[in-house]
């Protein structure tokens, strides 16, 4: 028997209806706006959300996601024993962590929008180059880049100098944001990244509470950019290809 999520599937011995798509969420009191990988009104098919307690913005993006990656694979795999296809996160930061959780749980781990960057650059027409806006660019390190196997001379700007993005996103000390000036706060950074770097034919942006501002970035550099919903919407089409 079918049902609006999926077949009926069987794991460990019970009965469970698969959602596609798993996400692990950090521990965050700003608001989840549409577009936000937090707001199941993003999505166009079913999510299961799991919160990874005292996984916050300042531990995970600030700290390196130090002594978290325990409770990550314990929420991944509660997240599969649930019924779900694949993983996913809710901090781009986890790309830390993409090896690691791909080899702890049994489906598909897509940690971070970084893991973009491969598949956009191919899309380039020879000398241009990828460009990635994220929360923090004193926080994007190496070995970030590493874990989804970037090159370490990509170019990338955070918009921690901004008035209201990072401080919300990532300090997450009040309830609400400014979501105008948090808007500006990604069209300033990702202007100034293009202007220093012109050699850019796309964007990335590695946060996954970007997505709401995407168009009007796009239409501000007068380029494609990508996020956490681009890839997991082509993410989810490989779990449930269209039927024609």
């Amino acid at each position: 028997m079918d049902t609006p999520s999926g077949p009926r599937i069987a794991r460990g011995g019970k009965a469970l209806y698969g959602a596609p798509l798993g996400i692990l969420m950090l521990e965050t009191r700003f608001p989840r706006i549409p577009g936000d990988i937090g707001h199941a009104g993003t999505w166009p098919f079913p999510v299961l959300y799991r919160v990874v307690r005292g996984a916050s913005p300042e531990r995970v993006v600030l700290d390196g996601a130090r002594g978290l990656l325990d409770a990550f694979i314990d929420a991944a795999r509660d997240l599969v024993d649930l019924g779900a296809e694949a993983i996913t996160t809710s901090c781009g930061f986890l790309a830390i962590y993409q090896k690691a959780l791909a080899a702890a749980v049994r489906v598909p781990v897509a940690t971070s929008s970084l893991l973009q960057v491969p598949w956009v650059q191919a899309t380039l027409p020879p000398g241009q180059r990828v460009g990635v806006v994220t929360a923090s660019g004193k926080s994007l390190t190496t070995a970030h880049l590493d874990g989804v196997g970037l090159p370490h001379d990509l170019p990338f700007i955070g918009t921690e100098n901004g008035r209201e993005f990072s401080r919300a996103v990532i300090h997450a000390d009040k309830a609400d944001m400014d979501v105008v000036a948090a808007e500006q706060d990604i069209l300033d950074a990702g202007r100034t990244l293009v202007a220093a770097h012109p050699e850019i034919g796309a964007v990335v942006l590695e946060c996954t509470n970007m997505p709401p501002y995407a168009a009007a970035l796009s239409e501000a550099v007068g380029l494609p950019v990508y996020d956490i919903y681009s890839m997991i919407t082509w993410f989810q089409l490989g779990l449930r290809p269209r039927r024609f």
